[in-house]
């Protein structure tokens, strides 16, 4: 138990009533945070553990995790080792790759509602403001780290934000509390180091208050971002279609082009898309949402692309046409991969194909027998008519059945293969790559 001159560390509660995982790496933020919610019988009915990544990047490695077993131990709290791969093939960094690797051990540890505490503190917040800052960061970045935030399935709880590093240090030592010292900690190559151990001693040497101003500055930014994501949300909802990935190119103009460049990226975040860079904002500006109606106009970026068509804006992956010269025959027995990563296939039980089909790629000038009229049509025409995207025409799988056009992928469909699938119990389907 700690000392009675200990500080308090009045603690905020747990965000929700799942289990509660401390990471714990055994240094001393850490080992603090686990030993105050070990004090506290409502976490502890909620269901306390600690989670240690082992990340085999230390010399020490093994010792560490064989003194949170100890802790633990002493604690009665159940821990999880979990020794990662950190995976340096994104490039970003040893820094970077780690906190990759212990997101993903918690994840593989959580279940439903589970909160994963981690032991950040408010000198961490006053150096994460700083990077953001030198980083050019905007509201969103500048709010720093969040006392909590929707993580995997179930929660990340930052219950120490508001508390300094001094105050976790005098905790410890009443408390009587060991910790590892991890001596990559000492150096200045990495930019966070280099904050806490040249920048910050400079500002509170003249600014007492610094890390309390950086902290309260990350909170009012965090404030503003909740507005502002609030009327990106308002923008997105006015230009919205029944299909997410296209928005309504004159609701977007008629916004400001600051609250217009927010809105963008927030709908590209939403589509799981890379990140849209200044120069695509810029680029839609002036080329995509005044580009002629029946103008083609597109920007693309890390295989990405946004193009204006009929008055939208449509956001994708590029995926590449068909082939010019492809062609295959298919029975209909199994699922037909197509050359971009598209499938074709006939969905339900039912009779197979009398005669196998001949796909190609769309090459121009095809003409299709629809059910229930009397003539051929353009097929370029029944698209049209359709409102399928010219991109999309590009990648359509064209059925033929001998010299006759049976389908185009499972949008048009002929007379005879309509009647055919009818009678067979098929149906027919086209899954883009």
């Amino acid at each position: 138990m700690p000392h009675p001159d200990a500080p308090s560390l009045v603690l905020p509660p747990p965000p929700a009533a799942g289990r509660v995982w401390v990471a714990f790496s055994g240094g001393l933020d850490s080992t603090v945070l686990l030993h105050r919610l070990a004090q506290d019988p409502a976490v502890r009915r909620q269901g306390l553990h600690a989670i240690h990544v082992h990340h085999g990047l230390q010399p020490d490695a093994e010792a560490w995790a064989a003194h949170c077993e100890a802790q633990c131990l002493s604690l009665e709290v159940p821990l999880q080792v979990h020794r990662m791969r950190v995976d340096m093939a994104a490039g970003d960094g040893v820094e970077a790759a780690a906190r990759r690797a212990r997101h993903a051990a918690f994840k593989e540890a959580m279940q439903a509602g589970d909160i994963i505490a981690l032991a950040h503190h408010r000198d961490d917040q006053a150096e994460t403001f700083l990077l953001r800052a030198l980083r050019a960061s905007g509201p969103e970045g500048l709010a720093a780290m969040r006392p909590c935030r929707a993580f995997g399935t179930g929660w990340l709880w930052r219950p120490l934000l508001d508390t300094p590093r001094s105050t976790l240090e005098s905790y410890a030592r009443a408390a009587s509390l060991s910790w590892i010292e991890d001596p990559s900690n000492a150096g200045t190559a990495f930019d966070r180091n280099f904050l806490r151990h040249e920048v910050l001693p400079l500002l509170r040497a003249r600014w007492p208050h610094a890390d309390a101003a950086l902290a309260r500055s990350a909170a009012l930014n965090a404030d503003a971002a909740g507005l502002l994501a609030r009327q990106d949300r308002d923008l997105l909802a006015r230009a919205a279609t029944a299909d997410p990935a296209a928005l309504q190119v004159e609701a977007l103009r008629d916004a400001g082009a600051a609250a217009r460049a927010r809105a963008l990226r927030h709908w590209i975040d939403g589509l799981s898309l890379p990140p849209l860079p200044a120069e695509g904002v810029v680029r839609i500006d002036a080329h995509l949402l005044d580009a002629r109606a029946d103008a083609h106009a597109e920007f693309a970026w890390h295989g990405a692309v946004v193009r204006r068509w009929r008055g939208l804006l449509h956001a994708e992956r590029r995926r590449p046409a068909l082939p010019a010269d492809w062609q295959v025959d298919w029975d209909g027995a199994a699922p037909l991969a197509l050359p971009d990563g598209g499938i074709v296939s006939l969905e339900d039980q039912g009779a197979p194909f009398d005669v196998p089909l001949r796909l190609t790629a769309r090459r121009g000038g095809e003409r299709i027998a629809l059910p229930g009229r009397a003539h051929r049509h353009a097929l370029k025409d029944v698209l049209q008519s359709l409102g399928i995207p010219p991109w999309e025409r590009r990648q359509l799988p064209l059925l033929w059945r001998g010299d006759a056009l049976w389908a185009a992928g499972d949008l048009v469909l002929s007379a005879d293969c309509d009647a055919w699938l009818r009678t067979a119990g098929r149906r027919l389907t086209w899954r883009r790559g």
